[in-house]
């Protein structure tokens, strides 16, 4: 459920994806660039936008297969929704996948990396939201 009052006279929110890629205990991020219009500079999950026609799901396994050149085979129920004026935001955990993550767009990421829950408090990350929810999505991790 969203929280977040929605102001009709402005346009409708983007609707956005991210998905919590768990390996080993480390969690991926993606650094984003300096020069990005949305939260430049800053550590974020890997996802973006749902294009028209597309479900959020497709919209998620396309972004990991562009951005990161892996092939999401399973996912999680939604984990959380981040609403703000400008989107909304579905996060799933990324169950399965095959593939290696690698920064397949430099202009969008200028690195990523696999944090553990410790690492990820020294980190300046896109949303406040996300400590709290990856801390718990960790715990759970056999």
């Amino acid at each position: 459920m969203c929280l977040a009052v929605r102001i009709y006279d402005l346009p409708m929110a983007e609707a956005i994806v991210a998905g919590v890629m768990i390996k080993d205990g480390r969690i991926l991020l993606c650094h984003r660039s300096a020069d990005r219009q949305w939260y430049p500079g800053v550590w974020d999950l890997p996802g973006g936008h749902v294009e028209f026609g597309e479900t959020p799901t497709e919209a998620l396994k396309r972004e990991l297969v562009e951005e990161l050149g892996v092939c999401v085979h399973s996912l999680s129920h939604p984990l959380d929704r981040l609403c703000t004026p400008e989107f909304e935001m579905d996060i799933w955990q990324v169950t399965g996948w095959d593939g290696t993550p690698a920064n397949l767009v430099p202009e969008e990421h200028d690195a990523i990396a696999w944090f553990t829950a410790e690492e990820l408090t020294s980190l300046e990350i896109a949303h406040d939201s996300y400590l709290p929810l990856l801390r718990t999505v960790l715990k759970r991790q056999p």
